[in-house]
């Protein structure tokens, strides 16, 4: 592009000519030219009114783009001068301050894109030589700011309602002036934006390579492009201060860490992170991270927490209320994570964010045994229109999510059916129940196989077979509902090559819980057996924080001996999982022996639960024994309700109180069935309403 003379040197080359032009009529005409295209180039550039210009900027100060009183202010602004800029900045920015749904962002970059253009149009040359000398900075630094403001604002806007090329338009756009000083960070702002769509091709999006990997190598290339540039440019700010480049470096520090995490290469990632930690500007939350996909369970749970409480934009995902209650999980402290996810919903009202803590509540809901509540948190999810904000996680994850989450709740209500009645086979009711549970169930796996077949194999790979993925959004327990009906042979050969090329020492477990379980599933039930055996003799295991796996391994192996008849394994195991994490009984298949003893109020309604109770899939037995539970139920009747103590007792000092109020006896004993293995609820029972 031809770079414009200024009008002092176009004036100076028309005065040269006329001196040298002996025609009186020829300079007088060039003079009158040079007075003309002199005025011309000055109406050009001020693009407006100057008066009403100079009014604009007086009555700007004292009033920011985001106050209460900028839209009325952009309005005058706008009548006075609608090819300025401010006017459209302030109804733009007022807007996108205020927004917090996809309506709210998309109505804000019309403004917003019109000043991005006319601010461009009026100082491109300013900018451009902006950082040059000193002298010209600081008079112009406000009207930089205010490019710096739209920028990022539009940015925002354009990334928050998933249009990624649009926001590689403006960050080319704004990289065009080649700040000295890039404040915005334009190349880790491209370096994200390709990370954050690396599962798309250029077939959707034209800046995009065609597969994950060539996305995620264009990330890194933009962090080491940034690293360049700082280094190109730092001779020339240190009049700024010594900190500055410091501080941009740190920034690409944070998405190289994040890229490397990805990509696996965990020194890589763990070297940036302790940059970041020695210059104050870790994300404690991403360290978490990469803490958790390592295995580092505690850790990461620590360092969630850090920035628990840290300060986050309004409408901005919290990340730590959604990852916490998953690790929370996987301690078995499922009634914590219900309440970290409850809290997070009333603090976000129904804002971005809203949809994924609802997704971590039903997962809490479903690990506590709560299906009914597991359900609704999960409907109201898949009816909120997220926003993801400030995340590398997409709508594509979350629809992944609720769908995986939806197989596993209609796996479970199989299973539930079967455990509050044992005669299953011999109800109507229950066959009736069971078809529509496996209809349902059929219907959600359909839906999330097709996801997951058109997910890029790379990222496949990457989210959902490595089990512990920082991007991931489902756990490693979830992945086992997704595969177990694929092919166990070719699973069970995937598993074993995890375990010679994949680095993580504490996740190697994992791969073997995996291979055995695979390995009975296609047949080799003695040889799986004897690994989940060998596993049992060599655990070593963070035993606060991984009772799931613990308990997913006591289920596999009880369900071993449960099949080919050796009744002491059966029982020692079963015990064990019960010691572990009792909620997982009831969807297990197991039945476990249970010493009832009822006391308290006797009458039709406490009968009528009793008998109930005894329907459930538990051996009733009269002789506890070394490994059967101890339960006490106490019924007493206050006005027109009853209330039912639970306490269950067994051998290896494992204890279970709850306390339940009901009115009627409609299912309060399989309620009761279900507390007795630690399945939370409602103080209140209501049976829940038919569908």
């Amino acid at each position: 592009m031809l770079k414009v003379k200024s009008n002092l040197s176009v004036m100076k080359d028309v005065f040269e000519h006329i001196t040298r032009n002996k025609n009186i009529l020829y300079k007088l005409l060039v003079c009158f030219l040079t007075l003309h295209f002199s005025l011309f180039t000055f109406h050009s550039h001020a693009q407006g009114d100057a008066a009403a210009r100079y009014e604009i900027d007086a009555k700007r100060i004292g009033v920011s783009p985001v106050d209460k009183d900028a839209l009325p202010r952009s309005r005058e602004f706008l009548r006075l001068d609608s090819t300025y800029y401010v006017g459209w900045m302030y109804e733009g920015m007022y807007k996108w301050d205020r927004s917090a749904d996809y309506f709210g962002y998309r109505n804000a970059i019309p403004p917003l894109r019109k000043a991005f253009l006319l601010i461009q149009k009026d100082f491109g040359n300013m900018f451009s030589n902006l950082f040059e000398p000193v002298n010209l900075t600081q008079p112009n630094f406000a009207r930089y700011q205010d490019m710096k403001s739209i920028t990022e604002a539009l940015r925002e806007c354009y990334d928050n309602i998933e249009m990624p090329d649009s926001v590689m338009w403006v960050a080319n756009s704004y990289d065009k002036f080649k700040f000295r000083i890039d404040e915005i960070g334009v190349n880790t702002i491209k370096a994200w934006t390709f990370h954050r769509n690396r599962f798309f091709t250029s077939a959707k999006y034209p800046f995009l390579k065609n597969s994950v990997e060539e996305n995620e190598k264009m990330a890194l290339a933009y962090c080491y492009k940034d690293f360049a540039r700082i280094n190109y440019y730092e001779p020339m700010i240190q009049m700024f201060g010594p900190a500055v480049s410091n501080n941009l470096r740190m920034s690409t520090y944070h998405y190289l860490a994040l890229l490397h995490c990805y990509m696996k290469n965990y020194d890589s990632s763990e070297y940036y992170y302790q940059k970041l930690i020695q210059g104050g500007r870790v994300s404690w939350n991403n360290y978490g991270g990469m803490q958790s996909e390592i295995g580092n369970f505690a850790n990461a749970q620590e360092y969630f927490q850090r920035d628990q409480n840290k300060y986050f934009l309004p409408g901005m995902l919290r990340e730590p209320y959604y990852y916490v209650p998953e690790l929370y999980v996987y301690a078995g402290r499922t009634q914590d994570a219900i309440n970290m996810a409850q809290n997070a919903i009333t603090q976000s009202r129904s804002t971005p964010g809203f949809g994924w803590y609802n997704i971590g509540l039903a997962r809490a809901y479903l690990y506590d045994g709560q299906l009914d509540s597991c359900e609704e948190a999960l409907t109201k999810a898949a009816n909120f229109k997220e926003l993801h904000i400030g995340t590398t996680l997409t709508q594509n994850q979350y629809d992944f999510t609720i769908n995986l989450l939806k197989v596993q709740l209609d796996d479970k209500k199989i299973d539930q059916e079967k455990f509050l009645n044992r005669g299953w086979w011999h109800s109507a009711t229950s066959l009736l129940n069971l078809t529509k549970y496996k209809a349902d169930k059929m219907m959600a796996e359909y839906v999330v196989i097709n996801q997951l077949i058109f997910m890029p194999p790379e990222e496949r790979a990457r989210t959902v077979y490595d089990l512990f993925c920082g991007e991931a959004t489902t756990n490693f327990d979830e992945a086992w509902y997704l595969l177990r009906d694929f092919s166990p042979s070719y699973f069970t050969k995937k598993y074993q090559n995890y375990q010679q090329t994949d680095k993580r020492s504490n996740i190697q477990r994992y791969f073997k819980l995996f291979e055995a379980r695979f390995k009975m599933q296609s047949g080799k039930e003695s040889e799986g057996r004897q690994e989940l055996e060998d596993m049992d003799a060599t655990l070593l295991v963070d035993t606060a924080n991984e009772k799931l796996f613990i308990g997913r391994l006591y289920e596999a192996l009880a369900q071993a001996y449960d099949d080919n008849g050796d009744k002491d394994k059966l029982a020692e195991y079963r015990s064990r999982l019960f010691a572990e994490y009792p909620q997982l009984i009831p969807f297990s298949g197991l039945t476990m022996p249970v010493r009832l003893n009822t006391s308290g109020q006797d009458d039709a309604v406490t009968r009528a639960v009793i008998s109930d109770l005894k329907d459930c899939n538990i051996k009733w037995v009269d002789d506890a024994g070394p490994y059967a539970l101890n339960a006490f139920v106490i019924f007493s009747k206050k006005t027109d309700r009853y209330e039912a103590l639970i306490n269950v007792t067994m051998p290896t000092g494992k204890i279970i109180k709850q306390r339940i109020l009901f009115k009627k006896a409609e299912g309060v004993g399989g309620e009761i069935g279900l507390r007795l293995f630690g399945k939370g609820g409602a103080l209140v029972y209501d049976p829940p309403q038919p569908k």
